[in-house]
């Protein structure tokens, strides 16, 4: 069928060129050749045309076949040759955007699968200075793996003055993280429900647009956050700070759900933006702005679905808890209320019964 189109065109071109050139009385002989090259002219452009479609079906189907591949090179036993699949799949991402997103999870998935190093247990808070006479090479080997792909992570986000501003998801949930940093990176959505964060966080200058969520994680270090936008809201909800939290020039939108109780030290004031919905005013938080709690909940800004339990514990839905009771109203009194704010409450027997359809 596209051929057909094409000769038409062609046929099309070539008839209205040697109208026009009769039309200017030109010699026959010019006529037609003139003729002949234009219609052939529509002709090659069009199989130029088909020729870029080809290779671009063919450069998306290498473009599949590299990408699975990768992904099979991740369970291979050796160190080395997961660490070269990650960074395949850096390249393809790189190299085809529509790539980028799916990396970053694959990359996540890879961080969320269970690993415990020796020296977690020794000093949390900065693995780096314990030395340990027998640890199996197998993990310090799977280590430096995940090393790496926490830096391919940071390296794939948007950040700095990059022209075209790009923001991903990241899912951390329950994975376990060593000197993360993703320090002025560009980030749509961030959850590490029940993370591990050992040695110390660097997550400062980011900019995070939708809901950010660290409910029930842990840093055993240090955390940065100076001059980060919250811009989508963030949950500290169940949160165990073990070293002190930078929260200097920091801001915060949407909502606010802090852990009680407060970090031990923190540094700097939190901002929270004008329109904040809170749970409720945490005592030994440092916050400035408008830190008073407002009457939304937070579930009014919380996407829904992102919640869940796993492994026996309780999903985090952000829903009023450690005290707080719900009191159902009383239909009658709240009846009367609206009556009376609509100016109806006289003109209504509490005895009547509804009214019977007639016939």
């Amino acid at each position: 069928m596209k051929w057909l189109v094409a000769v038409i065109s062609a046929a099309v071109v070539t008839a209205a060129t040697a109208v026009l050139l009769y039309l200017v009385k030109a010699p026959a002989v010019e006529i037609v050749k003139t003729a002949g090259v234009a219609g052939g002219a529509v002709v090659a452009l069009y199989a130029l045309y088909l020729n870029h479609l080809k290779h671009s079906l063919e450069s998306e189907k290498v473009a599949d076949e590299r990408f699975a591949r990768s992904v099979e090179m991740l369970g291979n036993e050796a160190d080395q040759v997961r660490v070269g699949a990650m960074h395949s799949l850096v390249w393809l991402a790189t190299s085809t955007p529509r790539y980028t997103q799916t990396v970053l999870d694959v990359l996540c998935a890879y961080l969320r699968r269970p690993f415990a190093h020796p020296s977690w247990a020794e000093n949390g808070a900065d693995p780096d200075t314990v030395l340990l006479e027998e640890v199996p090479q197998d993990e310090q080997r799977e280590q430096q793996v995940r090393r790496t792909a926490q830096r391919l992570i940071r390296d794939l986000l948007s950040w700095g003055d990059d022209k075209k501003k790009v923001y991903y998801d990241l899912d951390l949930t329950g994975a376990a993280l060593e000197y993360f940093q993703l320090d002025g990176r560009r980030v749509n959505r961030f959850i590490a429900r029940r993370a591990q964060f050992y040695g110390i966080t660097a997550l400062p200058r980011m900019e995070i647009r939708k809901t950010t969520l660290f409910s029930g994680a842990t840093f055993h270090g240090r955390l940065n956050l100076t001059e980060t936008r919250f811009d989508g809201g963030v949950a500290f909800s169940e949160v165990t700070f073990k070293g002190e939290v930078d929260v200097r020039a920091a801001t915060v939108g949407t909502f606010l759900a802090l852990t009680d109780p407060p970090p031990a030290r923190q540094i700097g004031e939190l901002e929270v933006l004008p329109g904040t919905a809170m749970r409720t005013a945490h005592e030994g938080w440092k916050l400035s702005g408008d830190p008073e709690p407002a009457r939304p909940r937070l579930e009014d800004h919380v996407e829904k679905n992102t919640g869940g339990g796993t492994r026996g514990v309780a999903g985090d839905h952000d829903r009023l808890r450690e005290g707080d009771v719900h009191v159902a109203a009383d239909p009658e009194k709240a009846d009367r209320v609206r009556l009376v704010r609509e100016g109806l409450r006289d003109e209504r027997d509490p005895e009547t019964k509804a009214d019977e359809v007639q016939k």
